[in-house]
């Protein structure tokens, strides 16, 4: 699980910072390092929707603050 964790934390960082180029520059940096229409991309897309799921409902299993 700790892998899983860790996986996710760095997905929500890519996502996090791809958004952050896209509004504030208009720059998609997962497209522009793997294509716009390729199932690459889609794949990142997919897996960073993932990856913030699964950190929203195990949060409080990891999160100092908020844990138990």
């Amino acid at each position: 699980m700790k892998l899983l964790h860790q996986v996710s934390y760095v997905l929500l960082w890519v996502g996090g910072i791809n958004w952050g180029l896209v509004g504030l520059f208009k720059y998609n940096l997962v497209e522009s390092l793997l294509g716009s229409v390729t199932g690459a991309a889609t794949l990142v897309y997919v897996l960073v929707g993932l990856a913030a799921v699964y950190t929203l409902v195990t949060h409080k299993n990891y999160c100092k603050i908020c844990g138990k």
